[in-house]
């Protein structure tokens, strides 16, 4: 389930804390909104997270009030987009958000062309996983185990379009292989079924996976970034390991009304560069397992663009329709 915080004009607007990521990640996420934020700029966070919603909220210190909620993550992303191009309004939105969204759902809005792109913040890779009761080791293993009899092996989901689901559609598709999804009504429960044994595989977090990695309920064969993961630094990248054009992350990046001046989107980039480079919010990101990644306005553009094209074919060839 998906959670707005709203405030009055000028304070932070916080919607939709997202559970790929841990309180100690959106703790750093919101220290680089208060930078950012230094100008009276107001913003919106799309996303989710598992788990208590006020629990999440006290931990980036913001209390709560005025809570409603949203099963899609869209209203944010709406709310940004019919903003005046002021420079009071932004959103910092998880990958999901702004470019596979508007290939799942209707009326989202096309963030090329309705929102002016500031900069990325940080990825966090997937991870995948599989129950140590079958026999794969390694990701060269997983494929030639699913090859032997199509659409056998499964894995597992927090819903359709979730990150786990376009992880492993990705997956299918650059690998070659025929595999099951099985849905489940949020991530909790996925993890779940893949602990217990029923369903063996899964693409998720660093965040939901780590814990149950060390005590070897789970075994990670690949992480979804380019380069291994610091947290997890034995285990290959699904490219690396056999998939050369594999590559899944959760990022998160800042955008703008379309429209809004290039002053104010340069003085928000420099704001947000300035909160990158201090060593404790690369620490802090780093203990999570997450990465900073700078891009300028430009280069974020051309990302989002990529991206959107990236996760369209996904939707398309995994004929994956929104429920």
């Amino acid at each position: 389930m998906q959670f707005m915080y709203a405030s009055d004009r000028g304070n932070t607007k916080l919607a939709h804390l997202y559970d790929t990521l841990s309180p100690a990640v959106l703790k750093v996420l919101h220290q680089i909104m208060q930078r950012c934020i230094s100008a009276k700029v107001e913003v919106s966070v799309c996303g989710e997270m598992a788990g208590n919603p006020l629990d999440a909220l006290a931990l980036v210190g913001l209390g709560c009030c005025n809570l409603s909620m949203s099963a899609t993550g869209i209203g944010p992303v709406r709310a940004v987009i019919r903003s005046a191009p002021d420079g009071y309004t932004w959103l910092l939105a998880p990958y999901n958000s702004l470019v596979v969204n508007p290939h799942l759902l209707k009326n989202v809005g096309d963030p090329l062309k309705d929102f002016a792109g500031i900069s990325t913040v940080a990825y966090v890779p997937f991870v995948v996983v599989v129950h140590p009761s079958i026999p794969a080791t390694n990701i060269r293993e997983l494929i030639a185990q699913a090859k032997t009899k199509p659409g056998g092996m499964s894995f597992a989901s927090a819903g359709i379009g979730s990150f786990q689901h376009l992880g492993g559609e990705l997956f299918k598709l650059e690998a070659g292989v025929d595999m099951l999804h099985v849905p489940f009504k949020g991530g909790g429960p996925a993890m779940i079924d893949v602990v217990g044994g029923h369903t063996k595989v899964m693409f998720s977090s660093l965040v939901q996976t780590t814990p149950h990695i060390k005590t070897g309920k789970l075994r990670a064969i690949g992480v979804g970034s380019k380069e291994r993961s610091k947290v997890l630094p034995d285990v290959p990248s699904v490219a690396e390991a056999g998939v050369p054009t594999y590559e899944a992350v959760n990022w998160w990046g800042i955008v703008a009304p379309a429209g809004t001046p290039q002053p104010i989107i340069d003085r928000l980039h420099a704001a947000l560069t300035a909160s990158q480079d201090t060593a404790e919010v690369e620490k802090q990101f780093a203990a999570e397992g997450a990465v900073v990644v700078k891009k300028s306005p430009a280069e974020f553009g051309a990302f989002m663009e990529s991206e959107m094209k990236k996760w369209e074919q996904v939707v398309k060839k995994g004929n994956i329709k929104a429920e």
